[in-house]
């Protein structure tokens, strides 16, 4: 090409017009193949990885939580000298938390032995290594926990040994307690301290929600099995009270492209299903007296607001545009 061709006249007008204006008005040449973009964000490719979880984790969620809280409702029941509660309550946190939660997670992992790699090195600052030590300080305090309060319960012994178990039994179901509260939340931090768009900006919110989700789910199982009292029915309102504000919170908390995932698409509308059948609805059941289904409601609900988090991370990270707005957060 020389100086004197058509192209390279027209591109040194374009250089001088820009110089002079500081903008070239037209539109640029979309080469096939070249480096500009034909979408939006970083070349149409995602800029940060998208969950690659599959159905175990919105389950290891679910069942987690409902076995943290239970071990929490347990240690209520024996503060007040309800044993066949605390008895359930504690089956529950022993099969879900110390037999369910570790066989998902090990499954989503894909190797056994990964999962106890992770409680090679205790670090504090990681969500995931906490939340394999506290799942596994969890099972080491609801087993003996459960075991102790059996053989209390049987009276299987008599005089100082029993006084001995029934004291154990205390001690490991306030340590399952407190192991159960962080194991119902820590997994909203895992996913809020993320570079996922709509997780990050709702990372205060996260750990709130999976708490009273787990919890709501604890009472809401308890009364299915036919624990019909005041304290889990109070427990059950207090839930779907909290479902319900932070219901109203997402709706009014929006923030663009930013976390669209979550007020739009498939994963938008899961989201919304989860939190009506968690809050309004089951709010709505239980002032109508309608225990069961209103515990039947928080239930699913809870386990589709579950599955919705992790479909809303997979679309947001999937999404360059809503990573460039987060930013503006």
């Amino acid at each position: 090409m020389t100086s004197n061709s058509p192209s390279e006249k027209r591109l040194e007008e374009l250089r001088e017009q820009a110089w002079k204006e500081g903008v070239v008005p037209g539109k640029g040449v979309d080469v096939a193949g070249g480096p500009i973009p034909r979408k939006p964000g970083y070349y149409g490719q995602p800029v940060v990885r998208p969950p690659v979880w599959t159905w175990e984790i919105p389950l290891y969620f679910f069942f987690g939580g409902m076995a943290g809280m239970s071990a929490v409702i347990a240690s209520g029941a024996v503060i007040f000298h309800h044993v066949d509660l605390a008895r359930m309550a504690m089956w529950i946190a022993s099969i879900a938390g110390a037999i369910l939660s570790p066989v998902l997670l090990i499954m989503d992992l894909g190797r056994p032995h990964l999962f106890l790699n992770m409680l090679r090195v205790f670090k504090h600052r990681s969500a995931m290594s906490m939340g394999a030590w506290i799942l596994s300080a969890f099972g080491a305090c609801a087993v003996p926990g459960l075991i102790t309060l059996e053989l209390h319960a049987h009276q299987i012994f008599s005089g100082t040994l029993d006084q001995l178990l029934r004291f154990a039994a205390g001690i490991f179901i306030f340590g399952a307690a407190i192991f159960g509260t962080l194991l119902a939340t820590y997994t909203g931090v895992l996913i809020g301290v993320t570079a996922i768009p709509a997780w990050f900006l709702h990372r205060t919110l996260l750990p709130i929600h999976f708490g009273t989700a787990g919890l709501g789910s604890a009472a809401a199982l308890l009364e299915l099995l036919g624990h019909r009292i005041p304290a889990l029915n109070f427990i059950g309102f207090y839930a779907a009270s909290v479902e319900s504000a932070l219901l109203i919170w997402l709706s009014i908390d929006k923030h663009g492209v930013a976390d669209r995932a979550i007020h739009e698409h498939g994963s938008g509308w899961l989201i919304r299903i989860g939190e009506i059948l968690t809050g309004p609805l089951a709010l709505v059941l239980r002032f109508l007296g309608l225990v069961p289904f209103a515990a039947v409601s928080f239930l699913i609900g809870a386990l589709v607001s579950r599955i919705g988090w992790i479909a809303v991370g997979k679309v947001s990270g999937s999404d360059p545009e809503a990573v460039f707005a987060a930013e503006r957060y």
